[in-house]
């Protein structure tokens, strides 16, 4: 993508970048229903970048839609840039929470679907996008029971999975959410088809799983 080669300055965490690239266009270019001309409508779909460090595809992927010039991308981090090493939401059209401290993005996944349940905005989706380490992270299991306990269908969980993780999980990451009520697809996290072919599979009365398998973030492992 032309617009990523504009980022520059954060190559610590490029692979942790990278690896969202193709979920982040598939999403929104196929999947989300937002309005770069009317970000904050209220019957919009929900997405949170849970895994926040490294935002730059993140960055790239809105601005090619149109949520911010392009010409933002030429100073990330920059003094008087609206672009952090974090995403704010105060600061960027488009972006519904800040982030980069893992292991928060699911719970306010969870808090922001019943929202919008209790709003009667039954059309409105909400997609969080967490990396296999985040897992790691015991508030995300907290999330994970409540949502299926609750039945939380209007919620979809993304799951980057570049073998990052310490723990890991018996049986693999899908899993951890199944047992818990959820569905699940493990798609290849670089084949578009896939992954929008595992969006279109939500089911009523649960909150669903997509877990992305990409390359190793460390290829000697």
């Amino acid at each position: 993508m032309a617009a990523l080669r504009r980022l520059t300055g954060d190559e610590k965490h490029a692979p942790a970048s990278l690896s969202t690239l193709d979920v982040l266009w598939v999403l929104y270019d196929r999947v989300l229903r937002v309005d770069p001309a009317r970000p904050d409508a209220p019957d919009r779909d929900r997405f949170l970048l849970s895994k926040g460090h490294g935002p730059a595809a993140y960055y790239a992927v809105l601005a090619t839609k149109g949520f911010f010039p392009a010409d933002w991308l030429d100073d990330l981090a920059g003094r008087d840039s609206h672009l952090g090493h974090h995403p704010d939401r105060t600061l960027v059209p488009g972006v519904e929470i800040g982030s980069g401290s893992l292991g928060h993005g699911l719970g306010l996944g969870v808090g922001t679907a019943l929202g919008l349940r209790a709003q009667g905005l039954t059309s409105s989706h909400v997609y969080v996008l967490v990396g296999d380490a985040e897992l790691d992270e015991g508030s995300n299991h907290e999330a994970i029971a409540y949502a299926g306990a609750t039945g939380l269908d209007n919620l979809t969980a993304v799951v980057i999975d570049n073998q990052s993780a310490t723990h890991g999980w018996p049986g693999g990451i899908a899993s951890r959410f199944t047992v818990n009520g959820w569905t699940a697809t493990t798609v290849n996290g670089r084949d578009h088809d896939g992954i929008a072919a595992a969006f279109a599979g939500a089911a009523t009365g649960q909150p669903r799983v997509v877990v992305a398998r990409v390359e190793p973030k460390y290829q000697g492992a």
